[in-house]
This record gives C-alpha cells, structure tokens and sequence, in this order.
C-alpha cells in the first residue's frame, strides 16, 4: 500500500521523461549530421570563338532535371560563380548579344573544391 501514494508522481516523472527524451531525438536528428548539406562552387569563364572573354553575359545554372534555375552575370574577365550550392549535377549555358552556348550537362559541384568550365559562345557565321 505503501507504493500507492507514490504512483501518480511516478507517472508524472516517466511523461516529463519520455518528453524530454523525445526533445533531445528531434534536435539531434535537427543538428546532426543527417540535417547537413554539402555545398560548394562552380566557377568558369565564359569566351568567343577567338577564346577572348565575354563581358556580360548571362550564365544560367539548373539542376540536371531542369529544376531550381539561377542566373548570374559574367565580370569584365569574363568569369562567373555560383557558390554555396548543394553539391550534384547541374546544367550551365551561357547567352550573349542574341547568342546561345551549347549547353554543359551534368557538371558535378563538389565540397572539396570548386568546379572549373568553361562555356564558349560562338557566333553563327553570316
């Protein structure tokens, strides 16, 4: 009889526990390692059909399903980054002046280090 007093805080104790236990599961999965995401950069430049550099141009990047596109501007070296990306593959082109480039497919963007291309705009002859 004596264990009858002590029963409802007993149950309380174990419904804070099991609260508290599952509080510490979600921010673990939370902060974890299954939370991360690789990312890193893809950069390159983008030249004509002499290799000079193209200042200006649009680079468009999408992933190699076509989704999730992003565009950026070339300097006036003609270079471009996309940083911070999810590491995988993507699809790049560039455009320019009424121009496309042939599109780059699957080029992968790794953590470790940037991704290095090189898109070539060349214009059709007259």
């Amino acid at each position: 009889m004596a264990l009858l007093p002590n029963l409802p805080r007993n149950r309380l104790a174990m419904k804070s526990l099991r609260a508290i236990l599952t509080v510490l599961a979600i921010l673990a999965f939370s902060f974890g390692s299954h939370g991360k995401t690789s990312v890193g950069t893809l950069e390159g430049i983008v030249i004509d059909a002499h290799g000079s550099a193209i200042a200006g141009a649009t680079v468009t990047m999408q992933t190699s399903d076509g989704q999730h596109p992003h565009a950026t501007r070339t300097d006036a070296g003609g270079r471009f980054a996309f940083a911070h990306f999810a590491t995988g593959q993507y699809d790049l082109r560039a455009y320019s002046r009424g121009v496309y480039s042939e599109w780059a497919k699957r080029i992968p963007i790794h953590s470790q280090k940037p991704t290095q291309i090189t898109l070539r705009i060349v214009t059709p002859a007259h």
